[in-house]
């Protein structure tokens, strides 16, 4: 196992990285314009190829420009794993050089070449701007399975997470799982302070060393603390065994690192905001836990996705322990995945066992009675939001992790770890496996919680961040601010609003051939969430007429009226406004009543 880089080397030595890396320029959109579209969409697929060929006939065309050869030496080097020539990496960084990458871990040098050791990517967001990003190397890189102690860098799930939280200035924020502190990153742009917290060793200094990477960008004032004496990192039996960063460290006054499993190192600590993309993933259970100093563990068990516990128990454990690590008024906002033990008997509220034939290995994720076990994990009194993306069988999960880590390139390894997952899911009862999007509060004042779930399977916005907070403002406002969770509160003041369907918002009517009126009426979302909506006359009528001129209550009472609806018509029309308001088919428009 390489060290990680190491980010107190000096002020010097880290500062002039970011700055060769700016002049190259090293971003996202200078790299897709020298690999061009086949090959940037190749190495999003994790084919590297394309991006390979392409890169060499850069660096050995004598007539292209010096600066272009440079940022191909880069990315063949950090982004695809490939040796460089010293001299050509030395062009590329003629700050740093070669010379001072290696002195900063990021590879060595020999027979005049400069091998990586780690993969260092640009990674760029609106809240951040241009970023990079370092972290173990990939499977791609390095085309072997991926170690037990592997951290993992920018992935689809680090930015799913990045793009769904809703960011909003808090005073005290937590990256639970830190990794390589892609979430660090983006809370320290709405966080005064920074908490991120990690089992493995190794992934803090990966943290630490991105936070004084990009120190100018994040606002960070490191100075004085790039000279830090270099602590001792202790083996197994809690003994010094020769310098590594140490942990607790805070950088700049505004982020602290801690070492430890889950919550265990915030013990007594609270929040305003928690981010999470813990290490969620079922993993068949080989008697090999993770180490208490390090974080590592043999027997294919991955320190960055697995979480040490049988069948989806971390997550329960998690979930049970977090609203006491809120302020009141604060969020979690995570990622995760939760066991489906059989399929819903048709006649019954409850599932029972068997085998769920109609679910295929990437089936679609409407499978009823999935959100029982979740819902079983909100403690009373919190509010939570469950949406669930995707759901396996377990065959499909194995494959889905089995391939994350690359075990195909170990043939009888992947055989046998796809064995051992059939023969843990067998062995307890699991039908399918959901995985989704989680969102936690704690309310600002002691009532019964509210805990919504649905199952969202098109594409939604991205960020979806902007749109799950104003979701979230709408679900209060309809709800009203009552104790008790009926929501008649909340419809009775919904009557004096003034609402309008969003311009993203459009109608479908479907209807067979000489019909005079619509079979079908759908109502369809252009942004956020993206949902479709069955709707009846009457509600149509309403979205028709809600130009924000009249209040609810008086457009739903004309519409009764033309439609010579009862009262208890008017009643459910009025609660279909109140869902459709919640899942932003409309807003409001006139100020917000007093007690909303």
């Amino acid at each position: 196992m390489v060290d990680p880089p190491q980010w107190n080397r000096g002020p010097a030595a880290v500062s002039d990285l970011p700055a060769d890396l700016r002049a190259l320029p090293y971003t996202t959109d200078a790299v897709g314009d020298l690999l061009g579209p086949m090959a940037t969409a190749a190495l999003e697929r994790e084919q590297a190829e394309p991006a390979r060929r392409r890169l060499a006939q850069v660096m050995h065309d004598a007539g292209a420009p010096g600066s272009q050869r440079a940022l191909a030496a880069a990315v063949s080097c950090w982004m695809l794993g490939d040796p460089v020539p010293t001299a050509t990496l030395d062009a590329a960084l003629p700050t740093l050089t070669a010379a001072g990458a290696a002195e900063l871990n990021l590879g060595w040098i020999r027979d005049g070449a400069f091998h990586p050791v780690v993969d260092l990517s640009p990674y760029s967001t609106d809240d951040l701007g241009e970023v990079w990003v370092a972290s173990d190397q990939t499977a791609l890189q390095t085309r072997t399975t991926l170690p037990s102690w592997h951290v993992l860098g920018i992935g689809r799930a680090s930015m799913t997470l990045a793009g769904n939280v809703i960011r909003r200035p808090v005073a005290r924020a937590l990256d639970l799982g830190t990794g390589c502190g892609i979430q660090t990153l983006h809370l320290l742009a709405h966080a005064d302070h920074v908490t991120a917290t990690d089992l493995s060793l190794r992934a803090l200094e990966f943290t630490a060393f991105n936070l004084a990477l990009n120190a100018e960008a994040l606002g960070l004032d490191l100075t004085g603390e790039l000279d830090l004496d270099r602590t001792e990192a202790r083996g197994r039996d809690g003994r010094p065994q020769g310098p590594r960063g140490g942990f607790p460290l805070t950088l700049g006054g505004r982020v602290t690192l801690l070492q430890g499993d889950l919550l265990e190192p915030v013990a007594g600590c609270r929040f305003d905001l928690v981010v999470s993309n813990p290490p969620y993933v079922i993993t068949p259970r080989s008697g090999s836990e993770p180490d208490r100093f390090t974080g590592e563990v043999g027997d294919g068990i991955n320190t960055y996705r697995d979480g040490g516990r049988p069948g989806d128990r971390l997550l329960a454990e998690l979930f049970a322990a977090l609203p006491e690590h809120l302020e009141p008024g604060g969020m979690a906002q995570m990622l995760g995945n939760w066991e489906i033990h059989g399929l819903p008997d048709p006649g019954l509220d409850t599932v029972t066992g068997g085998a769920p034939d109609r679910v295929a290995g990437a089936a679609s994720p409407q499978l009823p009675g999935w959100e029982v076990r979740p819902r079983s994990w909100v403690p009373s009194g919190v509010d939570a939001w469950f949406i669930q993306r995707d759901l396996l069988d377990p065959a499909g999960y194995a494959e889905t992790w089995l391939q994350d880590s690359s075990e195909q390139l170990d043939p009888a390894g992947y055989t046998a770890g796809y064995r051992r997952y059939l023969e843990d899911f067998g062995e307890r009862g699991v039908a399918a496996v959901g995985f989704g999007y989680v969102w936690l509060r704690r309310p600002a004042a002691p009532r019964a919680g509210r805990i919504r779930t649905e199952v969202l399977e098109s594409e939604l916005q991205q960020p979806l961040g902007p749109a799950w907070g104003e979701a979230v403002d709408r679900w209060d406002l309809v709800a009203g601010d009552t104790a008790d969770t009926s929501g008649t509160g909340g419809l009775t003041a919904l009557r004096e609003l003034h609402v309008t369907v969003p311009g993203d918002v459009t109608e479908e009517r479907h209807q067979r051939f000489g019909s005079d009126h619509p079979e079908i009426i759908l109502a369809r979302q252009g942004g956020g969430f993206r949902r479709t909506a069955h709707v009846d006359t009457a509600t149509a009528g309403f979205l028709s007429a809600a130009d924000g001129e009249f209040s609810v209550g008086q457009l739903t009472g004309a519409v009764a009226g033309l439609l010579d609806l009862d009262e208890a018509g008017e009643r459910a029309l009025v609660a279909a406004v109140a869902e459709l308001l919640t899942d932003g088919f409309l807003t409001v428009t006139a100020p917000i009543p007093s007690g909303m």
